[in-house]
């Protein structure tokens, strides 16, 4: 494993009791980093906090609902206070949503993963970046996915909401790159996580035939790019799409 530095970063993770967050967090200390998890489900982030591989690195944790902006405004408030500065922050939480053509989605299912993949992200970013500007330093990667450049079928909010994201990304990192800040997203095609409980095995199957190397994308492969995006040594690049998506992405 090729180490990246990120020693003594204070680096924020949504959505980091499981699944792309938990990888992330472990790779992060790995690489020295201090780590501030967020996660709506109390639950599994108290038992994320007791594993060995990232247990000494923690040095906050939060149970926070990211679709309230006043929520994760204090939460932002709360690190800065006790920690001085945020140097990374993960735009990790996400829900994937259930499987139903357009016409077919339930509305209140189509808010739901729009508030919490888009706007929790926007709520995020606009709580964290003024801070990052007064340090005139950051690093900022959001999660967003193949489903975002391609939309796929049967879930169309979930796609809608990561080319939201994606658009966002581009945005934001047009706004900031004056300062030391960098802004990029990535799209991995799907992992298994506990996402996928939220999805149909049709869906699944479907998602697994459009890889070209013919299997899903392991989380820590995820978190090797997340973390270099993270660095200091991602110096120039802002504004930007990572594709990891196993050969799926045209563009």
């Amino acid at each position: 494993m090729n180490q990246i530095d990120l020693k003594n970063k204070n680096a924020v993770i949504t959505g980091a009791a499981q699944g792309f967050g938990y990888a992330i967090a472990q790779r992060f200390a790995s690489s020295g980093a201090n780590l501030i998890l967020i996660d709506k489900d109390e639950s599994e982030l108290n038992k994320a906090k007791e594993k060995d591989e990232i247990k000494k690195n923690i040095i906050q944790s939060y149970v926070v609902d990211i679709t309230d902006f006043n929520k994760i405004d204090s939460t932002i408030k709360s690190v800065i206070e006790t920690c001085n500065q945020i140097d990374i922050f993960i735009n990790n939480a996400g829900i994937a949503g259930p499987s139903f053509k357009t016409w077919e989605y339930p509305g209140d299912d189509w808010r739901a993963v729009i508030d919490i993949d888009l706007n929790g992200t926007f709520n995020c970013c606009k709580a964290v970046v003024p801070w990052m500007i007064k340090q005139n330093y950051g690093r900022i990667v959001n999660i967003a996915s193949i489903a975002g450049k391609e939309g796929n079928p049967n879930a169309s909010a979930y796609s809608a909401a990561k080319a939201g994201v994606i658009a966002l990304t581009k945005s934001l990192g047009k706004e900031l790159a004056e300062y030391n800040i960098a802004v990029n997203c990535v799209t991995p095609a799907a992992a298994k996580t506990r996402i996928f409980d939220q999805i149909s095995q049709e869906h699944i199957d479907y998602m697994l035939s459009k890889i070209p190397r013919k299997r899903f994308v392991l989380v820590n492969e995820l978190a090797s790019m997340v973390s270099w995006l993270a660095s200091e040594e991602n110096s120039f690049t802002t504004g930007a799409v990572f594709d990891i998506s196993g050969g799926r992405a045209t563009y």
